[in-house]
């Protein structure tokens, strides 16, 4: 979660139970292939790469004012909210995605430290505390748009940051110039349809209008 939050967040998770819909953009960064990297190294040298990745995103993430929900396994997950990123909180989590890849190398051939893949998508979920009141209790997020969003970042390649047509067309951002896909994703009917973010040397934001 972001700093200017985390000292109130379990205080208000302990006193008021539930939240509202929102409209919101979530980001998954997932490491590809972690299974095969942690066969090869001791579980400390494996520890010490994942916390390097995550201080990474971390870093990329509490600058672009995303509320930090979880780092779990080989993944990060963030959510960019109105409230806290402003009204451009969709185009700051396409430039977090791409500033994500930067961080871990992919911008430059034989840089890369960690293969990484990201899915950025724009919709409505529940926001707010869930869990036993008396027991363990979070503030996290719920609902499709979390789903479509964690689908996309397991099914980008390394080097990829699928962004769904959703966000793109909610930041208002024009980004013909990038691939468009159409996924099926497992368990949803309806197909979603993103733009392919790669990195290169070019500065960020340069190509964008």
């Amino acid at each position: 979660m972001h700093p200017r939050l985390c000292n109130t967040c379990g205080t208000f998770a302990k006193r008021f139970m539930g939240g509202a819909e929102i409209e919101l953009t979530t980001l998954f960064a997932d490491v590809r292939g972690s299974t095969g990297l942690a066969e090869k190294q001791r579980p400390t040298e494996f520890a010490d790469l994942m916390n390097r990745f995550y201080k990474a995103s971390t870093d990329v993430l509490i600058k672009s004012n995303a509320f930090i929900d979880k780092l779990v396994g080989d993944e990060v997950v963030a959510l960019f909210v109105p409230v806290f990123a402003g009204p451009s909180y969709c185009r700051a989590a396409i430039d977090a995605a791409e500033k994500l890849l930067r961080a871990t190398g992919h911008d430059a051939p034989d840089a890369c430290w960690i293969p990484l893949g990201v899915g950025v998508h724009t919709g409505t979920a529940f926001m707010g505390a869930v869990g036993a009141k008396d027991q363990k209790i979070e503030i996290t997020a719920l609902g499709d748009a979390m789903n479509v969003g964690a689908r996309l970042a397991s099914e980008a390649k390394q080097r990829e940051a699928f962004i769904s047509e959703a966000t793109v067309e909610a930041a208002g951002m024009d980004l013909s110039h990038l691939e468009r896909r159409e996924l099926k994703l497992k368990g949803r009917s309806e197909p979603v349809a993103v733009r392919v973010l790669r990195v290169d040397s070019t500065p960020a934001g340069e190509k964008r209008t």
